[in-house]
């Protein structure tokens, strides 16, 4: 998405959250960056959720069988 094309729009937002994102602006770093930096942010960490409750959904479906493959490797062990 690096160099998409930029739409302006209208947010509303709490009067302490604009205050806390006009502290972390400078120079070269707007308003709208830190907003969009931080939406970024959290639909990444949305999207690593969803994968990793898929994956868990996959893993507690399969537990059985999965165990039952663990415990046939573990009867070939040797003694120590």
């Amino acid at each position: 998405m690096i160099g998409s094309m930029k739409i302006k729009t209208s947010v509303t937002l709490d009067e302490l959250v604009l205050r806390a994102i006009d502290k972390a602006t400078t120079r070269g770093r707007s308003r709208s960056r830190v907003i969009e930096e931080a939406a970024r942010e959290f639909l990444a960490r949305r999207a690593r959720a969803s994968r990793e409750a898929r994956d868990l959904a996959i893993l507690n479906e399969m537990a059985e069988e999965l165990n039952g493959e663990m415990e046939d490797v573990l009867a070939y062990q040797a003694d120590l």
